[in-house]
């Protein structure tokens, strides 16, 4: 599934195409994803003004000039893909569920096979209300979030610090991959109980995950499976991956002799060092 950095590239790339441009026309292909469609799609789209898309979480969201906001999310395997004015007309795919066609004659296409993604209606004022964003936790990237607030949020939690991570009531938009990265850089074992992780321990996993996120963004993401950009480009990230994927590799921290090891945590893999994560 496409963690935050995947999501904040896609975003980047909607913001050029989509800011200060009209969408004309909407294709609704299919009345569902994972979950039903706003039945009032297409009328509440077409003719909108753009004026703006931004991320919360791992959610696209697109506002309009009228105060509606689309919500859009992945899932596991959906991507956004955009054609720019006078390219050749794309084959129609039977994955593209939502096609909006602008005024500049961009189209950007909403192509899911598994339709595990969502696209949903808000309007401004409410949309921290909205059920699939009521309850996020803070932005990992945000300066609000440092250390002291990341103890906070994870005193009393008995479960292992790998699996409050991934909790977005936590932290927001953190998934498998980044949090076991960020947790080898900052040297604790994903076994770690949550609550344990205070003041300095708090201070170096927060500087960690800002790390590592920052440096994915700047590289487009992580490339697996279906995840591109909204160019069509894929992400390189995954090129400098420390631990995830790594089983059996010698860790880059420690050295040779001492091997990546995975463990199955939730029923995710968790990849991390047992000498250098403590």
């Amino acid at each position: 599934m496409p963690e935050l950095p995947e999501v904040e590239t896609v975003v980047r790339g909607l913001e050029r195409a989509m800011t200060g441009r009209r969408i004309v026309r909407v294709e609704m292909n299919r009345p569902d994803l994972r979950a039903p469609m706003p039945p009032d799609l297409v009328a509440r789209l077409e003719g909108r003004l753009v004026e703006g898309v931004r991320r919360r979480a791992k959610y696209i969201l697109v506002d309009l000039d009228d105060g509606t906001v689309v919500i859009a999310h992945l899932g596991m395997s959906g991507r956004i893909t955009i054609s720019a004015p006078g390219a050749a007309p794309n084959r129609r795919d039977p994955h593209d569920h939502v096609v909006l066609h602008l005024d500049d004659g961009t189209v950007l296409r909403f192509n899911d096979a598994r339709r595990f993604g969502r696209i949903d209606l808000s309007d401004r004022v409410g949309l921290a209300r909205h059920p699939l964003l009521s309850g996020i936790g803070p932005e990992p990237l945000d300066p609000a979030f440092d250390g002291p607030a990341l103890a906070a949020a994870l005193a009393g939690r008995r479960t292992p610090i790998k699996a409050a991570l991934l909790d977005q009531r936590v932290v927001a938009g953190i998934g498998n991959i980044y949090a076991c990265e960020a947790l080898h850089i900052a040297g604790l074992s994903p076994r770690r109980l949550a609550l344990t992780v205070a003041g300095g321990r708090a201070e170096r996993l927060v500087a960690a995950i800002r790390d590592v996120l920052t440096r994915a963004i700047a590289a487009g993401g992580s490339s697996l499976r279906d995840y591109v950009q909204a160019s069509g480009e894929l992400g390189y990230f995954q090129h400098d991956w420390v631990v995830y994927g790594r089983e059996g590799e010698p860790c880059r921290r420690c050295g040779a002799g001492h091997a990546v090891r995975r463990m199955a945590q939730a029923g995710r893999s968790t990849f991390y060092c047992a000498r250098c994560q403590r």
